[in-house]
């Protein structure tokens, strides 16, 4: 097999990989708040399930901003970060995989401009404030041929920041309205 074959193959199963997992995890998000049971570890699994869908919407932070009340605000913000992080590579894997459909919109070739100009900073920067366009960035990152532990590391240092926000928001906030 040739290294333009195997490349061919391994962009199609990050394509059908992401479909598939953004597919499975929209159909499932009303019962996404029930794994917040589990504690940190169904945080990072709210945060991963949130991150990893393309272009369609989760219910991450609200849940994140919630749980900061309940367990230890760093902790929540650290482990919804990291779940975040690696949820965010299925938008790597789709820029990977050649996805062509989204090359069209304007805001996708200014993430591409971003991440050209700017690399690891724009990664971490535009995953650190609340904005429905990171995926395109992720899918510039992976088109771009970003290393994948590079991305991977700003994308959690950016999601972090972010948590870490959400979380003691929460933590500050949902008291205050309870009472």
């Amino acid at each position: 097999m040739t290294s333009n074959t195997r490349l061919l193959v391994a962009r199609i199963l990050a394509l059908i990989a992401v479909v598939a997992i953004t597919v499975f995890i929209f159909s499932i998000r009303d019962k996404a708040s029930e794994l917040a049971v589990y504690g940190y570890p169904g945080i990072f699994l709210i945060a991963f399930l949130a991150y990893a869908t393309v272009l369609l919407p989760a219910p991450g932070i609200a849940i994140v901003f919630a749980m900061g009340s309940v367990f230890n605000p760093f902790w929540v913000g650290v482990v919804a970060g990291a779940g975040g992080a690696l949820g965010e590579l299925s938008g790597y894997m789709a820029g990977f995989s050649g996805q062509a459909v989204i090359e069209r919109a304007k805001i996708y070739d200014r993430m591409v401009q971003w991440v050209t100009k700017y690399g690891v900073l724009a990664v971490i920067l535009l995953s650190a404030i609340p904005n429905p366009f990171f995926d395109l960035t992720g899918i510039a990152a992976g088109a771009l041929k970003m290393r994948p532990l590079k991305f991977l590391l700003a994308a959690w240092v950016g999601v972090t920041i972010k948590m870490l926000i959400f979380s003691w928001a929460g933590a500050s906030a949902l008291p205050w309205l309870l009472e």
